[in-house]
Parts: structure tokens; C-alpha cells; sequence
């Protein structure tokens, strides 16, 4: 190649070139990105079995079998000795954590069973350790009793804020609650809480205190339905009503 005529002409390039070198541009730039490297190809030579194993298709998830939607009858405890340990692991009769269930307490066959609507919310050994057993040894004493003489229990293991009650009876609570008191055989009957009342066919009081009877598999006891616990706390003046009802259930 002949070298040009123009020596201004050299010093003008080289000139550029040197004011582009100190400026920091010494490489070459295209806009579009070119793949230098190219992907490596497969060598099934270096593993010849793969080349006749067969591709396993991904196993399919086997759905578990949902839980059932209500208690079985069967399943419900023969004995009254049995229930209490079945009361507190039966994973059916309620959600949540089964530490925090509550068992029933009393002997059978007392002259009182008890029944409220659920634990107190501080409960931690023992059923309504907070205001409302409070009130309720208070309610006993007035009845000449104590809380050792009856059979306290509750129409939920735990302390459920806001408890779907249709719900509760459609999954069997209602029945079981019935059975319980069956196995308990109880002389009278004190439920307190239109919830649990309902559970075993009646409407709720309209009343501090209702007369009623409990009528299961051929037997029937004495029923005095009244408000919840927690009612019976902020509405003083039925407390007089409900020992009224006393009275006379007990005088007859």
C-alpha cells in the first residue's frame, strides 16, 4: 500500500487517534450484541446408558382424603370415663391448638350437671377460673351447693371467640353434647347460654330463666335454661329471677 503524498494528512489521523486514546476510547463498539462463546453440545457418548433410559413421567400428587365434614356417632365415647380424654384430642370438635381444650369436671350421676357455652379465655387447668366461675360458685353456694358436688362441662373444649354455632351443629356438637349429658345422667340440668341450649333442640330464653326438660334416648331430666355467664355479669337484676326459677324447680 502506497504511503500518502500528504504528511499533514498522517499527523491529522494520528492526532485523532491519539486525542480518542486519551480520552479512554481504545476499543471498538457495535450496537448489536454478538455471542462469542457457542453452547456446548450434548456428548451422550460420555454417559451411553442415558441413552437408553427410559424418562420417567413426574409422579402425580395423590390428594389426601378430606377430613370428615361431620363427628361420627360411633366414635362418640361409650363411658363417661372415656370422654374427657376424648374431649380434648378429637380433632373434629373444634379448630385451633389442642392444649388450650378444657375438660368437663364432676362426678356421674350428681344431683347437678352444668353446662356452659365455652371455657373462659384465661382457662388454663380448669373450667371458668376467671370472673364467670366467680360468679358461678356464687350461684351454687346460693343453691346450697358446692362446685365439687356437680358436673360442670362446656358446649366447646376451648374458648372460641365468635363460634359459628349453625356450623357447630352441623358438624354433630349438638349430638354430642346430648350424649355427654346421657353418659353424665344427671338429676336436674342447668344449661346457661342460648348457644349451647340450642345445640340440643331448644330456642334460647326470652328470659333470664326458662323451665324445660332434656329429653334423650328415652330418658328425660329436669332442664332450667338461663343466660350466659357473661349476660348474667351485666344484667344484675336477673340474677333475683333466675334464683326465683330455682326455687320452684327445686321445690317441685
Amino acid at each position: 500500500m502506497d504511503q500518502p503524498s500528504n504528511p499533514a494528512f498522517l499527523d491529522d489521523i494520528t492526532g485523532a487517534l491519539d486525542w480518542w486514546r486519551d480520552a479512554g476510547v481504545d476499543l471498538d463498539f457495535v450496537d448489536e450484541p454478538t455471542a462469542w462463546l457457542a453452547p456446548p453440545e450434548p456428548d451422550d457418548r460420555a454417559n451411553p446408558i442415558a441413552e437408553r433410559r427410559p424418562v420417567r413421567a413426574p409422579a402425580a400428587d395423590v390428594e389426601a382424603a378430606p377430613p370428615p365434614a361431620r363427628l361420627d356417632p360411633a366414635s362418640l365415647p361409650a363411658q363417661l370415663a372415656a370422654f374427657a380424654p376424648w374431649w380434648l384430642s378429637e380433632p373434629l370438635l373444634c379448630g385451633g391448638e389442642l392444649s388450650t381444650r378444657i375438660a368437663p369436671q364432676g362426678p356421674a350421676g350428681p344431683d347437678l350437671m352444668i353446662v356452659v357455652e365455652e371455657p373462659e379465655a384465661q382457662d388454663r387447668e380448669a373450667l371458668l377460673s376467671g370472673p364467670q366461675g366467680k360468679l358461678l360458685d356464687a350461684m351454687l353456694s346460693a343453691f346450697g351447693t358446692r362446685r365439687e358436688d356437680i358436673y360442670l362441662a362446656s358446649a366447646l373444649p376451648r374458648h372460641t371467640p365468635g363460634p359459628d354455632w349453625p356450623a357447630l351443629q352441623e358438624r354433630g356438637l349438638g349430638q354430642v353434647l346430648a350424649h355427654h349429658v346421657s353418659l353424665v345422667a344427671p338429676k336436674r340440668l342447668i344449661v346457661l347460654g342460648g348457644n349451647a341450649l340450642s345445640l340440643i333442640g331448644h330456642e334460647s330464653p326470652q328470659g333470664p330463666a326458662v323451665l324445660r326438660s332434656f329429653n334423650h334416648e328415652g330418658a328425660s331430666i329436669p332442664l332450667l335454661a338461663s343466660w350466659a355467664l357473661t349476660a348474667l355479669l351485666g344484667q344484675p337484676r336477673a340474677k333475683p329471677v333466675l334464683w326465683k326459677a330455682w326455687l320452684e324447680w327445686t321445690a317441685a
